[in-house]
């Protein structure tokens, strides 16, 4: 559009009309860029909201974990200072439970008990608990655990110290329940040589009479067991052992043999 010969008002008057139609499409720039943004800033936050927040990994995914947390030495891949560094940065206290699953694992062993030494004092409880209480950890894993922690140097000296105070509770706890074990055994084979010799005597008459009725019914339970017919399930199995009872803790008469 030719603009000479044109009446100065009218140039004014373009002029202005051209500076407010720039400014009407730079606002209308700017407000779209402004929905833009709010449109990608609201979509981030919907899709982050949609990811699983604390998620707790699964056994497979500790692991994989445990395993990447191996170095190499001077006897192939293990583990080591290093490894328990690695493992407090990537494995957390909620992991503690299916840590405790994975001591079970023969090949994950030694790698669970150093990631329950990274937790540091949030592995402490549930490891004394586990071993103390339900017997779920090996009293040998919990104390290689708390040896661990009282020699690793991301965690406190509170911790290393309540550390080796519940080994030491624990080695003790093991002595006592090993002697428990070691007495039961021996009260079991003097209660099976016991039982030994009296049956022996069910076989003689005479000495029969001199069992108590108690020391007979351990001789029956005993050939019962023996016989497999610790829970009969036909009825000839259920007469045979009606029949044991009554000639071997009431000292019956065996029925006669049918000709």
């Amino acid at each position: 559009m030719a603009l000479e010969g044109l009446p100065l008002g009218v140039l004014q008057l373009l002029s202005t009309e051209r500076r407010l139609v720039a400014r009407l499409r730079m606002s209308q720039n700017n407000f779209m860029r402004t929905q833009l943004n709010l449109l990608l800033a609201f979509g981030a936050m919907s899709c982050f909201s949609a990811l699983p927040q604390n998620s707790v990994p699964s056994k497979a995914e500790l692991k994989t974990i445990i395993l990447r947390s191996r170095h190499l030495g001077a006897h192939g891949m293990g583990y080591n200072d290093d490894s328990l560094t690695k493992l407090s940065r990537t494995i957390t206290p909620d992991d503690i439970p299916n840590l405790i699953s994975l001591l079970g694992d023969r090949e994950l062993r030694v790698g669970a008990q150093f990631a329950l030494a990274s937790q540091c004092e949030a592995s402490i409880k549930p490891v004394h608990d586990a071993t103390i209480h339900s017997e779920a950890i090996a009293s040998l894993d919990a104390g290689d655990i708390m040896t661990l922690i009282a020699g690793f140097n991301q965690c406190s000296p509170h911790t290393q110290a309540q550390a080796r105070v519940t080994r030491l509770e624990i080695d003790l706890v093991r002595k006592r329940q090993l002697a428990q074990k070691t007495q039961e055994l021996q009260d079991k084979t003097k209660d099976d040589a016991r039982i030994e010799r009296n049956a022996l005597k069910m076989n003689d008459p005479q000495q029969r009479k001199m069992l108590t009725r108690e020391e007979r019914e351990e001789v029956f339970k005993r050939s019962v067991k023996a016989a497999g017919l610790e829970n009969p399930q036909t009825p000839a199995q259920k007469a045979l052992v009606d029949r044991m009872y009554r000639t071997m803790v009431l000292d019956e008469p065996s029925p006669p043999k049918s000709q």
